[in-house]
């Protein structure tokens, strides 16, 4: 009955992994029993060597381009099943060789380089890359991406940022197709996985991902996520999620110093053939601190300024320039940013802000820092209420009724909010 049933289809399995010289060998489990039927003794295995047949050859198929004959359904709405021909989403701007390298990446940018080097060969599986906005995870993510393609041009990268994997998800279970979903990207070989805190709050994604990540890591494939903190700061994932970040390398990126923000300058400049009074490079290089996009950002715009206004780039036009970038530069806070400064003016401990107390003037700055929350961060509703004590997102959507609503009528409430409001700008 085995050979009969099944030997074609264990053959082409045996040829397609092992190749063709492979040989199968069974074990059939028998039971003796008694006149009873009950068992005498233990079973006994007899090994049976396969017939002497070689695997046969998988038989070419042809695959319909029609996205309905696909058996599983891409997400990205591109068929095929047997290699996953998809776009890696890869953007080849981003490469090693435009990433500058300085004490603020060094761990960084040497982990991403043995991983590309050697793809689920590494103890760094999964790679997380973390760091504030605008420091270089997007770009490294990417070159990780490009350089294993340019060396495995057979493998399957794909690059996605967390927040589409969320929406492919829900359309997923919106077209009951989620087997169809986890099925594809456990089929792909290198997964890089963009701003993975989007998760927080997602359990059913947060659910789905932990089995693509555990298929994947188990087939000794590369996963390689980013983040704006490390897994120990992540709030609202789930604790089995977190302790899989943890079993590679967590590798953080910093802010970059002087020399390093002057060599990314000096790179742009290079790249695009265009030349700047030195003094104007420095210039630029110690007034813009926080970030690379940022850095990145004041010189185009003094380009831009010069080249429009057909003026020199000169030192006075820099200082104009940037006079007005950093005062027009918005700078988003923190929920923890927002909830101190809320604390600081009622005079509160945070601890009772993040507490399940109803006393009236602990709901109130607790309703209040939920409302700044969600007006100054791009922050779920279901995030900004697990900062708040653990609140779901209709206690959040109340909370920003509650506050509007109490500004139109309440005048010293509305010198309140002014008053915060003014010195949350500061920041």
């Amino acid at each position: 009955g085995l050979e009969e049933h099944y030997i074609q289809l264990l053959s082409k399995t045996i040829h397609k992994e092992l190749g063709p010289d492979a040989r199968l060998e069974y074990s059939i489990i028998m039971e003796n029993t008694g006149a009873s039927g009950t068992s005498q003794a233990s079973p006994y295995a007899v090994k049976m060597p396969m017939a002497n047949q070689q695997a046969k050859k998988n038989p070419e198929i042809h695959l319909s381009t029609g996205i309905h004959d696909t058996p599983i359904k891409n997400p990205f709405v591109i068929p095929g099943l047997r290699k996953l021909n998809i776009d890696s989403n890869l953007n080849p701007n981003y490469s090693f060789g435009q990433f500058i390298e300085g004490e603020c990446n060094r761990l960084a940018r040497s982990a991403g380089f043995a991983v590309a080097n050697k793809p689920g060969g590494t103890s760094f599986n999964p790679l997380l890359i973390y760091g504030s906005t605008g420091l270089g995870k997007t770009h490294l993510a990417h070159a990780i991406g490009l350089e294993i393609k340019e060396r495995n041009p057979e493998l399957t990268v794909l690059y996605v940022s967390s927040e589409k994997f969320t929406h492919q998800f829900i359309d997923a279970v919106r077209n009951n197709s989620v087997n169809d979903f986890s099925h594809f990207y456990q089929m792909v070989d290198v997964l890089l996985i963009d701003d993975v805190q989007f998760f927080s709050g997602k359990e059913k994604t947060q659910d789905v991902f932990f089995h693509i990540f555990n298929h994947l890591h188990q087939t000794g494939k590369q996963i390689v996520l980013t983040s704006d903190k490390p897994p120990v700061e992540m709030q609202g994932m789930e604790q089995r999620l977190l302790s899989r970040f943890k079993w590679g390398l967590s590798a953080d990126l910093q802010v970059p110093s002087l020399e390093t923000r002057m060599a990314i300058l000096e790179k742009m400049m290079y790249a695009d053939g265009i030349e700047l009074p030195r003094e104007v490079v420095e210039y630029l290089a110690y007034s813009i601190t926080s970030n690379v996009r940022e850095l990145e950002g004041a010189l185009i715009s003094l380009i831009a300024q010069s080249s429009l206004n057909k003026k020199a780039i000169t030192l006075d036009l820099a200082k104009q320039m940037i006079d007005k970038f950093v005062k027009n530069t918005a700078r988003e806070v923190s929920i923890d940013y927002i909830q101190k400064v809320v604390c600081d003016y009622f005079d509160l401990p945070l601890e009772l802000l993040k507490s399940k107390t109803r006393k009236r003037e602990i709901v109130q700055a607790r309703q209040i820092a939920m409302y700044f929350s969600k007006k100054m961060t791009k922050s779920s509703l279901a995030n900004i209420g697990l900062h708040c004590g653990g609140k779901d997102h209709a206690t959040v959507l109340h909370a920003c009724r509650t506050v509007n609503n109490l500004q139109e009528t309440d005048k010293h409430f509305r010198k309140y909010l002014e008053d915060l409001e003014k010195k949350l700008a500061i920041h």
